[in-house]
């Protein structure tokens, strides 16, 4: 077994693992199957005197946006740590609800004064440990080294796993409305990038869409019909659909709000569709989650809803997933 080594990168210079998605659920005595959760994905670093940082995907510390996972300091045992999870909004029957994580963020992305949703950290994988890179550990060990780390106090969740019954663990997160599953070789060596190693099978279509404009629409909602979706396809940015459905005032408001600022007189994708409805251009910023039935033959998603704005995420990691 190799020797863990001593760490040298600071968490921030680090990446996460990522799953790369398949169409069906499998059984194999070498994988193993745990919940996918719905919320913001983050490595968590604990420094010398119990500082926590929980950094997202592109760098950005989410404590200023949740003060109240602090607590997290006193939920290890290890108080030099860098560990993967993920952060979440949990209901009554312990469900990930990503539209009700935004919902305690207000237009700024600032938490809102008071919230009665649940809050917890979702851990599931370790970097590094008492200082030390393990990452070149197989998953089962480092898994293992993770629950020993918990103290069994503090916002956080430790995420279970069941081994080899994938279809029977896909069932399960269907018959329960949850996102999906992910399958991770038991074997598999933490690496900080998208790796067939980890795979996601999801319940439902999502797509991760840059926001490439919107139309005008008509009655109460005259300001606003749909948003004109896109993807990336290397460096061309390629139309996906229009999404007229998922959204309340509220939200309506707050889309137009950062939508306005960042308005252009040409569209940015590589070929512009024709609305029905006068459409307004954007500089490709915003990153919206939607859930949709298919794929259709033209590329475009077919019966798509808004799901909310990703601001964790950078509008360059927007790319079809098939």
């Amino acid at each position: 077994m190799m020797k863990p080594r001593l760490a040298h990168a600071s968490p921030s210079e680090m990446h996460p693992m990522l799953a790369t998605l398949i169409a069906e659920p499998f059984d194999d005595p070498e994988w193993l199957f745990e919940t996918k959760w719905d919320g913001y994905r983050a490595l968590m670093s604990i420094e010398r005197g119990g500082m926590v940082k929980l950094l997202s995907r592109n760098g950005n510390d989410f404590m200023p946006k949740f003060p109240e996972l602090a607590g997290l300091k006193s939920a290890f045992t290890d108080r030099k740590a860098v560990i993967d999870g993920e952060i979440v909004v949990l209901d009554v029957r312990g469900r990930s609800s990503f539209q009700a994580l935004q919902g305690i963020l207000d237009r700024y992305g600032r938490k809102t004064a008071s919230h009665k949703e649940k809050l917890a950290f979702a851990v599931f994988d370790v970097l590094h440990s008492r200082g030390r890179d393990v990452r070149e550990e197989p998953l089962e060990k480092r898994k293992a080294l993770l629950r020993s780390m918990l103290s069994g106090n503090g916002p956080i969740l430790y995420t279970e796993h069941v081994v080899a019954k994938g279809k029977a663990a896909f069932a399960e997160a269907k018959s329960k409305g949850l996102e999906g599953i992910v399958g991770k070789r038991r074997d598999s060596r933490y690496v900080g990038r998208r790796s067939r190693d980890w795979v996601k099978i999801k319940t439902h279509r999502r797509q991760e869409c840059v926001i490439a404009g919107w139309t005008e629409g008509h009655g109460s909602r005259e300001h606003f019909g749909a948003l004109l979706a896109s993807v990336y396809e290397g460096r061309e940015l390629v139309y996906a659909g229009s999404v007229g459905t998922g959204f309340d005032r509220a939200q309506i408001t707050a889309l137009l709000e950062k939508l306005r600022p960042l308005e252009r007189k040409t569209s940015a994708l590589v070929e512009a569709p024709q609305t029905a409805e006068p459409a307004h251009w954007v500089a490709p910023r915003l990153v919206a989650e939607i859930c949709f039935s298919e794929w259709t033959r033209d590329g475009l998603m077919r019966h798509p809803v808004f799901i909310a704005l990703r601001n964790d995420k950078a509008a360059r990691e927007a790319v079809r997933e098939l």
